[in-house]
């Protein structure tokens, strides 16, 4: 296969398997999203996701927010991990909101990355999934996979980005990234990684991928 065929090739089945893909982290509005995705860094979706409606119950916007102490919001957010910067990060941008942008969240990248505690995968997130605005935010899936398959050489996260820009049609980025996201975990793990489920890797893999593969389950 050509590189181009490659691609297409990956498009059509993760549109076969995916054909709507939902968004992983529970959220209502720019917001809460942008808060979730912060929350998530080093943490699972799925613990996020229990953590989250605790806070909100609180505080759900930026206005109730602030009225919480720093370290009130460590204490409900601390099953997710790095607890004491991300509370920090929650209030801060709070306050910015409130002063800066009459307490909404900026549908700008250079606004976003200028909050604390957001940085350009954070705001790639809420600019895609809250604002619509055609994004690629890499996570450790698309990382793994855009590797896999031999469309990045997987040397860091920044690079693949470009890579996957690059290569996908920009009107698909904002489902694609989600796609690959969710067939990562199901289908192309890090660890129990079974190549029989993974139609992709195996239609289309990097050689060295596969026979490093192989070579493992040669010896179990």
């Amino acid at each position: 296969m050509t590189k181009s065929e490659k691609v297409q090739f990956a498009i059509t089945t993760l549109d076969e398997i995916y054909p709507t893909v939902p968004i992983p982290l529970d959220h209502r509005d720019p917001y809460t999203l942008l808060i979730a995705v912060l929350m998530s860094a080093q943490s699972t979706d799925v613990r996020v996701n229990q953590i989250t409606p605790l806070l909100f119950e609180r505080a759900d916007n930026p206005y109730a927010m602030v009225k919480l102490s720093v370290e009130e919001i460590r204490e409900i957010i601390k099953p997710v991990g790095l607890s004491p910067m991300k509370a920090k990060g929650i209030h801060g941008l709070s306050e910015i909101l409130i002063e800066k942008h009459n307490g909404e969240v900026p549908a700008s990248f250079k606004d976003l990355e200028a909050l604390p505690a957001v940085g350009h995968k954070t705001a790639s997130v809420v600019m895609s999934q809250a604002f619509g605005v055609p994004a690629f935010p890499v996570d450790t899936h698309i990382h793994r996979l855009m590797y896999r398959w031999g469309f990045s050489n997987g040397k860091n996260v920044e690079q693949t980005e470009k890579d996957a820009k690059r290569l996908f049609p920009e009107a698909l980025w904002n489902k694609l990234h989600l796609q690959i996201i969710w067939y990562g975990r199901e289908y192309s793990p890090a660890r129990g990684w079974n190549l029989e489920k993974d139609i992709i890797t195996r239609t289309i893999g990097r050689k060295t991928v596969l026979e490093e593969y192989y070579k493992k389950a040669s010896r179990k």
